[in-house]
């Protein structure tokens, strides 16, 4: 039987990295970080591509990265734990595919969470499009979360920290 990828999505700072990696030890799964793959392919960091290539322009590149992983025959086939960028969302298609090769789950963090982990996130790589501020920008992806998860963890309901994170998420996943 083939072994399902699991995608984690939300917004930066949730938490989507260290989960996945605690959750790819406990299913001995691969762990997949797409903004560390697309800042290998790039040879640059994240916000380097924004300030160089713009919004656009990374969202582009992003797309591309997403869209190979869990593809046939690639590492990442089947049995990853995949952390998705926050931005990923941004794209029906790599969305779509990451639904088809994968569970998505959405790691949801409050506003008020969001703003106290991220701090200032100038060098994070954070896609902010023009005149937007963290809220508008957190509601704008908070409803896509929504929209493309087949499973959202509400983390504020489970404490806020990474272990009862996974917990829930193990407890859903009914492992």
């Amino acid at each position: 039987m083939t072994r399902k990828n699991i995608v984690l999505v939300g917004m930066p700072s949730c938490g989507k990295s260290t989960v996945g990696v605690l959750l790819a030890k406990k299913l001995g799964y691969k762990f997949v970080d797409s903004d560390l793959l697309i800042q290998e392919a790039e040879g640059r960091l994240l916000h380097e591509i924004i300030a160089e290539d713009g919004i656009d322009g990374f969202l582009k590149i992003e797309e591309r990265v997403n869209l190979a992983i869990g593809e046939k025959g690639s590492a990442t086939e089947s049995g990853c734990v995949v952390a998705t960028g926050g931005s990923a969302i941004y794209s029906a298609a790599a969305m779509q595919h990451f639904r088809a090769c994968g569970l998505v789950v959405y790691l949801k963090m409050s506003y008020e969470e969001t703003k106290k982990r991220l701090g200032n996130f100038s060098h994070r790589g954070v896609v902010m499009p023009e005149g937007y501020d963290l809220r508008k920008l957190y509601d704008e992806r908070c409803a896509l979360y929504e929209k493309y998860a087949h499973i959202t963890v509400d983390e504020q309901k489970v404490s806020g920290n990474i272990g009862a994170t996974l917990d829930e998420l193990c407890r859903i996943l009914q492992l």
